[in-house]
């Protein structure tokens, strides 16, 4: 929201009396004077007006998180355990699910409070590659490579998939970069083969790799750093 709509939504003021505050050099957002109204700020800024607050701001959240089999990436479920039911966290219903695994896909998760940054994460059009280690029940050849560098066509959305890489590492695993999210995307593409997907794991989301240290069902906080690269 800009800063003036936030002055002006107060029953306090009036849009003009909003311009008046601005111009004066009244207005400090998380400790730098502000006169554009059109200055954006979220709910995570403290606002002060003089030496009154406005608005605290509350702290925004990021936490990696290593996901195992069997818990849903959902705020709630009434058959399984959620991704929140492994945070120790106050306030955690405030969180939600940056980039979501399938129930018996395992790896990287991200949890946060702030949409802004996780939609720069996740939405399509951002393309970031999201790596993961495939094992599958039949052998791996290099035809799989270059048919998933062209794309395959999903007859049930109407339209072909980006291009994706493809690292064999073995017989029966590979490491699969994807740079969008279809449903249910990757045992679909092995499934052009006839190709049963056995296990599946995340470890890359863009800049983001999960941490080794953090063992299944496990999180930490994001270093700023991480916050920064996304």
């Amino acid at each position: 929201m800009r800063l003036d709509r936030f002055l002006s939504n107060l029953p306090r003021f009036s849009r003009a009396d909003a311009r008046l505050l601005l111009a004066a050099g009244r207005l400090r957002v998380d400790g730098a004077t502000v006169r554009d109204g059109r200055h954006e700020i979220r709910e995570f800024s403290r606002i002060e007006l003089d030496d009154e607050l406005l608005q605290a701001g509350k702290p925004a959240r990021y936490f990696m998180l290593n996901k195992p089999a069997g818990v849903v990436s959902a705020t709630e479920h009434a058959e399984h355990r959620t991704v929140l039911d492994l945070l120790d966290e106050p306030d955690k219903q405030e969180l939600h699910i940056g980039g979501r695994l399938d129930l018996n896909t395992t790896g990287l998760l991200l949890v946060t409070n702030d949409g802004l940054w996780s939609r720069r994460l996740t939405e399509p059009r951002s393309r970031l590659g999201k790596v993961y280690r495939v094992s599958t029940e039949q052998p791996i050849t290099a035809e799989y490579i270059e048919v998933f560098a062209r794309g395959l066509y999903f007859a049930y959305e109407n339209l072909t998939t980006l291009p994706a890489e493809l690292q064999i590492l073995d017989a029966h695993t590979a490491l699969l970069t994807l740079h969008e999210g279809r449903y249910h995307q990757v045992k679909r593409m092995f499934g052009h083969f006839q190709n049963k997907v056995i296990g599946l794991h995340r470890e890359c989301m863009g800049p983001l790799q999960l941490d080794p240290a953090l063992a299944p069902g496990h999180y930490r906080p994001l270093t700023s750093a991480e916050i920064e690269a996304v």
